[in-house]
């Protein structure tokens, strides 16, 4: 089997946001907040891995490509604040958007196989 890029990339986004938490000082509900989001992305496409079903596959992209969204948003927040350089900002938004992308993809997929049955 071939590699899982989503699994990869939410779960390096999980452990970066973690890590990134850790280095800043504080204890702001900013940092509480991208701290759920960014590990929701990685829960919900782990939980995709063994689906019950199809849509039950399709309900757990569409929940971690919101919590995606959440994170990039929580990301240009932190940003705007000078809470986290423009470099950290840069990398991390990269890394959502490349997951909301694959995940984008993988949603169309699914409900076309659905539709199809």
């Amino acid at each position: 089997m071939g590699k899982n890029l989503l699994l990869e990339y939410s779960e390096h986004l999980a452990v970066q946001i973690e890590l990134l938490c850790r280095k800043i000082n504080g204890n702001s509900n900013i940092l509480f907040q991208i701290r759920k989001s960014s590990s929701s992305v990685f829960a919900n496409i782990s939980e995709a891995q063994y689906p019950q079903s199809l849509p039950d596959m399709l309900s757990k992209f569409k929940i971690a490509r919101k919590e995606c969204m959440e994170t990039e948003s929580w990301l240009k927040l932190m940003w705007a604040t000078n809470i986290i350089e423009e470099a950290d900002y840069k990398e991390y938004r990269n890394l959502c958007g490349r997951i909301r992308r694959l995940l984008t993809v993988s949603c169309i997929t699914i409900e076309n196989k659905i539709n199809n049955t």
